[in-house]
């Protein structure tokens, strides 16, 4: 990934937020069939592995080898950027425009997991995590499903994990201009009703 160093992201918190938001990643392997991709939620372990699971009747298990190398991609928010936005183009009208966006690589070996107890983790650390954003105290739980019916449902998937060996993230989010235009592209993001990559920038504010 092109990397300037002024949009590298280093900071091991907004990293995690990034994943925490935008659990949906693309997995990428090669197979002897070519490039594959797949989009998976995933989470993160308290080991830093990424924990996920996949249909049984997705290939990805079968044409993918234990162990192999995968890269995961993970997008934050993103969004265009008008050079109307910037209050120096009145001046001198030297600007273009930009998509502004963040974005995190991991690269990992991938093990594939079949056993029943490891299926039950990966399902229950997911469905944790985004039914208490979305459901708070009334969370679903796997326990409020009848037993034959998740153990059948298990039956349907595979789980995953990925070693995570190295992370590259990025924050391309106007650390580039003055105070002036990256104010600019703030309030232009907001009168558009991109609030959301507003707010991460607002966080980066020079």
């Amino acid at each position: 990934m092109y990397m300037p160093d002024r949009f590298k992201e280093v900071d091991v918190a907004e990293i995690v937020a990034i994943i925490a938001e935008a659990p949906l990643a693309c997995v990428v392997a090669n197979t002897p069939e070519g490039l594959i991709a797949n989009h998976v939620p995933l989470v993160i372990d308290k080991a830093g592995d990424l924990i996920g699971h996949i249909a049984l009747a997705n290939d990805m298990h079968r044409v993918v080898k234990d162990g192999q190398d995968v890269i995961v991609i993970f997008r934050g928010v993103d969004g265009y950027i008008s050079p109307n936005s910037y209050p120096s183009k009145q001046e001198h009208h030297r600007h273009v425009p930009t998509w502004n966006y963040q974005v995190v690589h991991m690269h990992g070996a991938i093990s594939f997991l079949h056993d029943e107890r490891s299926k039950r983790a990966a399902v229950g650390l997911l469905t944790r995590e985004r039914e208490r954003r979305v459901n708070g105290d009334q969370a679903w739980r796997m326990a409020d499903a009848p037993a034959d019916y998740i153990l059948d449902e298990l039956g349907q998937i595979v789980a995953f994990r990925i070693s995570v060996t190295r992370t590259i993230a990025k924050s391309k989010l106007s650390q580039n201009r003055d105070q002036r235009d990256f104010d600019g592209a703030i309030e232009g993001l907001k009168s558009h009703g991109n609030r959301a990559l507003a707010e991460r920038m607002v966080s980066k504010r020079p």
